[in-house]
């Protein structure tokens, strides 16, 4: 059985009034957010990720001239973090953070280098490894953005074999093989020129992913075959409303655990965009648009029940509640004023 007050944690930017890292508390019964505070204290920790067991949270962190992975301790009980190690090198931090199951190996897309890098982690400890692979994308795209490879998204197949690779730099999907840490590239897949891919989900039957533009703010769906971690599109769709022609910017993908309705974030348009999907086919239908009731919505999740989704406007600095039907897919705004500054990512401790 699921507990009513679930633990979350929020990644910002540390440019204003943020210190590092948030944690709240979801109250699943009274729908409403509480007990935002500061659990820890760092320079941009951006995104995050946490251990399957829910023992270690890994951030982005900038330390100085240079930038790289954090690793803290997760007391579960009340959501502090213990600063535990680090990996830094010089030049900009990461922009992305993942973990596999195992909490063995640990990946990172870095935006500004153009470059993926692998660390092995001490799964009992959180100890992160200096890194085992660091590989640089080449190449540029056609939009003035994309003068070259910006690696935004890199996280683990569902088999964990390979890993999959987003460069909104070069329009491309590499993916990895992952052998003790090492990565090796299997194949790769050029999508629409200056469409500018950022994120990607897979869909619980492990036949279908769903990558977010950035640029061209659509859904990709792609067939993903296992045998040789190589990808071919089906279709893509639009995030926006047929009559929106202001400046949008594609932000995060989501799916339900189901595999039933894909989620969308546009900054710009500042709404979350609803499609289902076709269980056979994977395609996807548009459902809705709903207001994120701010500015700039960077990322959201679903809380561990679905009940819930949590949006997070960078540029209004609020959290946003919404309640989720599982039936239909579509969101009912909860609760608009949490105020966490500055807000990228938001993640919750699993159940």
């Amino acid at each position: 059985m699921v507990k009513s007050k679930l633990i979350g944690y929020v990644g910002t930017y540390t440019k204003g009034n943020s210190e590092g890292i948030y944690t709240f508390t979801l109250d699943t019964e009274t729908g409403k957010i509480t007990d935002v505070r500061l659990a820890a204290k760092l320079d941009n920790p951006t995104y995050l990720t946490i251990s399957k067991n829910n023992q270690f949270l890994y951030s982005v962190v900038k330390e100085g001239d240079a930038g790289g992975i954090a690793a803290f301790e997760i007391n579960a009980q009340n959501g502090t973090l213990k600063d535990l190690s680090s990996q830094v090198s010089k030049g900009a931090p990461p922009c992305h953070v993942s973990v596999d199951s195992k909490n063995s190996v640990i990946f990172s897309s870095n935006y500004h280098k153009g470059t993926v890098e692998s660390f092995l982690v001490n799964h009992d400890i959180g100890l992160v490894q200096p890194p085992s692979s660091v590989i640089e994308h080449t190449g540029s795209g056609p939009d003035e953005r994309q003068e070259k490879p910006h690696t935004h998204y890199a996280g683990p197949t569902p088999d964990e074999k390979y890993v999959a690779v987003v460069d909104l730099g070069i329009d491309k999907i590499f993916t990895y093989l992952v052998n003790e840490g090492v990565l090796t590239e299997k194949s790769s897949l050029s999508v629409k020129p200056g469409s500018g891919p950022r994120h990607l989900v897979f869909h619980p039957n492990g036949k279908f992913a769903y990558v977010m533009t950035e640029f061209s703010s659509e859904v990709i769906v792609l067939n993903y075959h296992a045998v040789d971690g190589s990808f071919t599109q089906l279709q893509s769709i639009s995030t926006l409303p047929e009559d929106f022609n202001d400046n949008n910017q594609g932000s995060a993908i989501h799916i339900s655990s189901d595999g039933r309705f894909i989620y969308a974030g546009n900054r710009g348009h500042d709404s979350i965009a609803v499609f289902s999907v076709n269980q056979d086919s994977g395609k996807v239908s548009f459902v809705e648009h709903t207001s994120t009731e701010g500015n700039w919505p960077r990322d959201f999740v679903l809380d561990p029940t679905e009940k819930f989704l949590i949006a997070s406007n960078q540029n209004s600095s609020n959290l946003v509640l919404f309640s989720r039907d599982g039936t239909t897919g579509k969101l009912t705004l909860l609760q608009s004023d949490v105020i966490v500054p500055d807000p990228v990512c938001v993640k919750f401790l699993h159940v």
